[in-house]
């Protein structure tokens, strides 16, 4: 199944962040028929982190939990949809039981999140989803008990720390703020880089869509302080990495090597004869390359660049 930009982003991103946390199961097939529940998440007991550096998420993903996240908020039917595919994870577990003889333990058996840009209060309402006493955080609603289910609405989250890893996965000035906040972080932080990583990469893919709409252009642009930053820490590693050799063009080959993975992701993979006029560039050149890659669209527009500076 081909996964849109958001989804491989925002599968990857909750690997990312959860991992350390417990175990994380992407397109978790479940077995009655053919769905998959966007992300399962166990926790290990203990965490390899503190929960709490994950601030709202952290506290949200204290018990196994069926995440599903969305783009634009689900409707009616994309909800039951999601609760559906939980009750069938039970119903899993449950057969599993009965097998080994075993009881289950209701309580214990998860919840469903649902992580949206939005949630009107029509679908608030409809599901009876009130604020959740426990957590107590505007932007987060729980179920009646029984469904077994809490929906985060990302753009009532408040502006803090604490949300700002459930913020990143929203629109407008909410992402953009959030994406400003994420490179404000000392790059000490255990999520800092690779969070950037993965956001260039969501960038990539998807300036790469063949159906690139008008939402996508300002996802693009929300995203583009990130990706620019990331760039630059990748091209600081190539340095470093050739200046570990004490030569300067030990410097030179660990640029390239940083550019080459640069342009491959910008591209897909390009042509030996690509490959071998990029390595003729200087390290100026390289960097002036590293500075314009973000305008250009295609690999004729990275030849025509080429061709202008190679004679």
């Amino acid at each position: 199944m081909t996964r849109k930009p958001h989804d491989n982003f925002a599968k990857d991103y909750f690997e990312e962040l959860l991992s350390p946390l417990g175990k994380v199961e992407i397109s978790r097939e479940i077995t009655d028929e053919a769905r998959q529940i966007d992300i399962l998440f166990s926790p290990s007991s203990p965490p390899t982190i503190p929960p709490e550096s994950l601030g709202l998420l952290g506290i949200l993903v204290t018990q196994t939990s069926s995440i599903e996240i969305f783009r634009n908020q689900p409707n009616l039917f994309q909800v039951l949809m999601c609760a559906n595919k939980l009750y069938s994870y039970f119903a899993e577990l449950n057969r599993l039981a009965r097998r080994e003889n075993k009881s289950l333990d209701i309580e214990g058996l998860g919840k469903l999140l649902i992580i949206s840009t939005t949630a009107s209060i029509d679908l608030l309402e409809g599901f009876g989803a009130t604020l959740d006493s426990e957590i107590n955080c505007h932007g987060v609603y729980s179920f009646p008990k029984s469904w077994f289910g809490t929906i985060i609405a990302v753009n009532k989250l408040p502006v803090t720390n604490k949300t700002l890893w459930l913020r990143i996965l929203g629109k407008g000035k909410v992402q953009r703020d959030a994406v400003d906040e994420l490179l404000a972080l000392p790059d000490t932080n255990v999520y800092k880089q690779n969070t950037l990583r993965l956001i260039a990469n969501w960038r990539i893919l998807t300036i790469k869509q063949s159906n690139f709409i008008d939402e996508d252009q300002e996802m693009v642009m929300n995203l583009s302080t990130a990706y620019i930053e990331w760039e630059q820490k990748t091209l600081e590693q190539g340095r470093e990495e050739g200046r570990e050799e004490g030569r300067e063009e030990g410097e030179l080959k660990g640029i390239q090597k940083i550019i080459m993975r640069l342009v491959n992701q910008r591209f897909g993979e390009i042509g030996q004869p690509l490959m071998e006029q990029i390595r003729k560039l200087s390290t100026e050149q390289l960097e002036e390359l590293t500075d314009v890659l973000l305008t250009l669209s295609a690999t004729t527009d990275l030849e025509q660049w080429l061709q202008n500076r190679i004679k």
